[in-house]
């Protein structure tokens, strides 16, 4: 799992949402470890201004699979790159594909970066960032997923 870079280790569910926040597209996403079931892992989307997580865990044989959305039949896969290949389409059973890899190393990055301009003296590198000041909109009627929760809860 290390070596995915869409893997941000035990960073928490109120820390993954709130990555997933600052980049605000659709379709983002990224791999974090589970908060409440030792071993398991959490694949996080941004949709609509919610974060949907679906855990992935690994069977006896090796192979993951996500917890989809309920009636979806559950695929397994050999490597966690081909299940993540697998949920960048339409129609798999989650929130919406997985479009934005949010990287652990973009990530860094981007955190350098911010130290970088907080150390500036220009007015331009102060405003924050408008999307996380917006009211997300809310899910469609109806939604399945309970694990939704708005962004900026997370980020407030």
């Amino acid at each position: 799992m290390e070596n995915l870079p869409v893997y941000h280790g035990p960073i928490g569910k109120e820390e993954g949402e709130r990555r997933l926040g600052q980049d605000g597209r659709d379709g983002c996403y990224l791999v974090r470890n589970s908060d409440s079931v030792p071993g398991v892992y959490c694949l996080c989307v941004l949709s609509q201004g919610f974060v949907y997580t679906y855990r992935l865990h690994r069977d006896d044989a090796g192979s993951w699979a996500a917890e989809t959305t309920p009636g979806v039949q559950k695929r397994y896969f050999r490597q966690i790159k081909n299940l993540i290949a697998a949920f960048q389409k339409p129609e798999q059973g989650i929130a919406m594909p997985l479009l934005y890899p949010v990287t652990a190393q973009s990530r860094a990055q981007t955190h350098t970066e911010a130290q970088k301009s907080s150390n500036s003296l220009s007015p331009t590198n102060t405003s924050p960032n408008p999307y996380l000041h917006q009211r997300p909109p809310r899910a469609a009627q109806g939604q399945k997923n309970r694990n939704k929760k708005e962004v900026r809860q997370a980020l407030g």
